[in-house]
This record gives C-alpha cells, sequence and structure tokens, in this order.
C-alpha cells in the first residue's frame, strides 16, 4: 500500500483519488478552496444556483466506467437526463437551428433549416471524424503521451486518417462550402480553448463524440458530479482536507517525491504524490527539483489556451420559451479568435463575441417558479496585466458585461428587465479561485500540430510525482480530464 497525495479536488483529482483509492492505496486530497470541484465549480445565491463550469456530459459511457471502478452504478448515484436539443445556434444571417441530440435526426435538421444537401455535407464530415476518433482514441486519448508509443501501435493508415498536418479548419473545408456549418465546425475548438485555423484536425472526433452519444444533464446540476465523487471517495476510506492549499511539493536528496508542504508550514510525507493543479503552476512553482526545469520549459512553449468572460444571471419571467443551451454566433469569428490570442495586434476583449447561454429548466437550481438561473459565457483573453488584458481594471469587468447584455438583445435574447440579480466573474476571479494561470480554461490550447505532445506527461520527469487534469495530457473537457485519472491510475498501479 502507496500512502499517495492528490493536490487539488477537481473533476481529474478526485477521479485519480477515487480510482487509486478503490485500488487499495491510502489516498488524502488536500484542496486549497473550501469545496470540491475546482472549475466544475457551483455558487449559490439567494436560492439561485449556477454551473460555473461544464454545463453538459458527453461520453456517459466514461462517468459510468469511473463509478464502476467504485463498485457505483452511475443510473444510482447519479441519474442522466438526456436533452432533445443538444443546442440552439442563431447564425449571422439570423438563420436559427435546433441541433438534435440524437445523431439519426441530425441530416433532416440541417437540410430544414440551412438547406437541402447540408445534412449530407455534415454527415460526410463525421464520418471522417469517426475514422479519425477510431484511430486516435487508443493509442492517444487512452494511453500515456509519448511519440514512440503512438507510432509503434498505430498504423499508416492512421496517419493519413488524422492528418496531423491539418487544421480543424482545413479538414473542414473538405467537406463543408456552407458557412455555417464551417462556423459550426469551429465552435468545437473552443472546446479545448484552441482556434480552429490553428488547432490540429484531430479535433475533429469532438463533434463525433458529442453526437454520437448526445448531450445528457445533470439534474441539479453538474456541481454533483463532484459530489458524487468525494463522496464515493470518502466510503472508501480516502481523506479530503478543503480550505488546505499546497505550497510545494517536496523532493528527497535523490530528487524523488517525498511529500507536500501545506500554506501552514507543515510537512505531510507521501510515497507518491498526484497534483491535479494547472502544469504551469506545479513546474514554475510547487516543484523545486532541477527535474522539473525541462517541463517547465515545455509548458511555456505552448500556446495558453483561451479564457472566459461570465455573467450568472438570476432571473424572474424569464422567456416562455428557452432552449437548454443557444448559441449566438459573431458577425466576425476569426476576428473573435485574433483578439483572444493577440494575432495582429495585443489580445483584447472581443468587441461583439459569440455568446453561449445555459440555460437549464430545472427546478432544483431556482428558488421557485417564475424564475431561472443563466450561466452566460463568452470567450476571452487569458488575464495578463503585464502584457495583455488586465481583468481588474476599475470598470472594464462592468462595462463588458452590459455589453454582452446589449449583445445578446440584439440577437433577439433581451432579458435586461428581467434580472434580479447580476455576478459577473472575469478571467482574474478565475486565476484566483482555481490557481489557474491567467484564468485559462484548459490550460495550453491546442493550437499547432505539435500542441498534444507538448502538452505535459501524465508521468512527470520528477520520481514519484504524476499530473491529472485538463492541463496535462489528454486534455481539457470532462471525458478527458476523466480518462487522464484513469491513466494515472494504471500507471500507479494497484497496491501491492
Amino acid at each position: 500500500m502507496s500512502s499517495i497525495v492528490v493536490v487539488g479536488a477537481g473533476v481529474g483529482g478526485l477521479a485519480a483519488a477515487l480510482r487509486l483509492q478503490a485500488a487499495g492505496h491510502r489516498v488524502t486530497v488536500f484542496e486549497q478552496a473550501p469545496e470540491v470541484g475546482g472549475k466544475l465549480g457551483v455558487i449559490r445565491h439567494d436560492g439561485f444556483m449556477f454551473d460555473t463550469g461544464p454545463s453538459l456530459v458527453t461520453m456517459p459511457h466514461i462517468l459510468a466506467e469511473l463509478l464502476a471502478s467504485a463498485g457505483r452504478r452511475l443510473e444510482e448515484v447519479l441519474p442522466l437526463s438526456r436533452l432533445d436539443v443538444a443546442a440552439h445556434y442563431r447564425f449571422p444571417d439570423g438563420t436559427g437551428l435546433d441541433l438534435p441530440g440524437e445523431l439519426a435526426r441530425i441530416p433532416a435538421a440541417l437540410d430544414e433549416a440551412l438547406g437541402p444537401g447540408r445534412g449530407d455535407q455534415w454527415m460526410a464530415f463525421l464520418s471522417r471524424a469517426r475514422s479519425i476518433w477510431a484511430a486516435s482514441r487508443g493509442p492517444f486519448l487512452e494511453s500515456p503521451i509519448d511519440p514512440r508509443i503512438v507510432a509503434r501501435r498505430g498504423r499508416p493508415s492512421d496517419l493519413v486518417t488524422i492528418a496531423p498536418w491539418r487544421t480543424l479548419r482545413g479538414l473542414g473545408g473538405r467537406y463543408l462550402d456552407d458557412p455555417r456549418l464551417v462556423m459550426l465546425l469551429d465552435r468545437y475548438a473552443t472546446y479545448t480553448g484552441s482556434d480552429p485555423r490553428r488547432a490540429p484536425a484531430a479535433l475533429a472526433s469532438v463533434p463525433w463524440t458529442e453526437q454520437a452519444w448526445g448531450s445528457w444533464y445533470v439534474p441539479g446540476g453538474l456541481g454533483r458530479i463532484a459530489e458524487v465523487l468525494r463522496d464515493s471517495f470518502i466510503e472508501h476510506g480516502g481523506a479530503i482536507e478543503t480550505g488546505t492549499a499546497v505550497d510545494g511539493i517536496e523532493t528527497d536528496p535523490f530528487g524523488r517525491v517525498s511529500g507536500v508542504t501545506p500554506a501552514d508550514g507543515s510537512f505531510r510525507p507521501a510515497d507518491l504524490v498526484v497534483a491535479n493543479a494547472d502544469a504551469r503552476e506545479v513546474y514554475g512553482r510547487l516543484v523545486g527539483a532541477a527535474a522539473a526545469d525541462r517541463a517547465a520549459e515545455r509548458t511555456r512553449r505552448t500556446t495558453p489556451s483561451l479564457a472566459g468572460f461570465v455573467l450568472l444571471l438570476a432571473l424572474d419571467d424569464p422567456p416562455p420559451w428557452t432552449p437548454h443551451h443557444q448559441v449566438l454566433f459573431a458577425d466576425d469569428y476569426d476576428d473573435e479568435f485574433d483578439s483572444v490570442f493577440g494575432f495582429g495586434g495585443p489580445a483584447r476583449p472581443v468587441p461583439a463575441p459569440t455568446v453561449y447561454i445555459s440555460a437549464p429548466d430545472d427546478p432544483a437550481i431556482v428558488p421557485g417558479p417564475g424564475t431561472a438561473s443563466w450561466f452566460v459565457l463568452v470567450n476571452a483573453p487569458r488575464h495578463d496585466p503585464d502584457g495583455g488584458v488586465d481583468w481588474d481594471t476599475p470598470g472594464l469587468a462592468t462595462d463588458y458585461a452590459d455589453r454582452i447584455l446589449r449583445l445578446m438583445a440584439d440577437r433577439g435574447v433581451d432579458v435586461r428587465s428581467s434580472i434580479r440579480h447580476r455576478i459577473v466573474l472575469t478571467p482574474a476571479d478565475l486565476e484566483r479561485r482555481t490557481r489557474t494561470p491567467g484564468g485559462s480554461i484548459y490550460g495550453s490550447s491546442s493550437n499547432g500540430p505539435r500542441a498534444a505532445f507538448l502538452r505535459p506527461r501524465n508521468a512527470s520527469p520528477v520520481p514519484g510525482l504524476y499530473l491529472v487534469g485538463g492541463s496535462a495530457h489528454p486534455g481539457g473537457g470532462l471525458p478527458l480530464v476523466m480518462l487522464s485519472a484513469k491513466i494515472v491510475a494504471g500507471l500507479i498501479g494497484p497496491a501491492g
């Protein structure tokens, strides 16, 4: 039996802790916040509850398998609700699309909304995306990242299928000639905090997995996922200390992990440490071992992912019919990515961004009938007071929030007169809440053909230290974060 410390109680940390505890290890989790969840956060105010992170579950079988590893059944502890309409899209020309939550219904919906033949175009693209998923899932997404392993396990035809020399936008251009379909595809790059013009074609697997397995909601809010993982971990004998920040991951004279130092200055010995923290934070601040220097340099060479600017709206008398998810596209999507990543000039708030709205019809998250809890998100540049956007500049957040509400109204969703409460969360706020540098939602982006191989590996160069979560391999988003935990548990193995 090994003594293992997990730093951070985000979904990745909780998933790794649960797997390792169920495998017979003795695991303690330290979380700097008063509650678990990390970026899968929850804010409660005046009877309203808001998820502040992911708003849907994709590939629910990965969550089911995680819980099964600890002897729990998903349908018993966390029943999910499948969305009939995955999302309502409003395109710049005013066209609306209700994208069904079932793959078989998508072609007809596209033909009806966008014109004949659009469904066939999209399905032809998804066929390629399905092949990309099949070629990449085993040797890449479900395995430790190592170019030699990927090459050994893959077939030459897989390389052609994945097309690492192509971008997501470039691959889409081979199948899609309707700019609205291109815009629909581009949005999936933002699932990894990336720019579709620079992200690899491999990200085509994202729309395939979402549409093949459907979009799901957790009644009571997605924050319940973290609660169920926490409770399952504790029932297996694990220990969680919230409100306990870790200031250092310590090593012995031979460079191997020896434990952690919480903020109170005490030393907690451990045989192994699993860090569910941003890799830049781990290698740049927490680990002093010389072996971490090269890893720190690798993380500095990656492009940080985009951040997000969030409005939490507590509404009275909301619109009578509101889809669970809405996407109100920008007139100029390319300008949005240029602004966020600082191409063609310094990074800057997007003047007229795409607006994403999550509006669950869920009585468990509101104080009563005739009220609603809305989560509104726009892509934003990271918090960078020295060389980019300083989101703490007086008046900036308030003015930008007003701008977003005006944009929503211009695009047909005006709720300004219904707002009882408004809570604004900037990238600077996310940085403070989760210790994520700049508030980058996914750590590093997938911009560039080598981005996947620059992403920090789960087994670090510091013996006994492992990385889990969205900034490590295989990437961000609930399914991949849970896969990272499975990879780490596999690398460590069961207790001897």
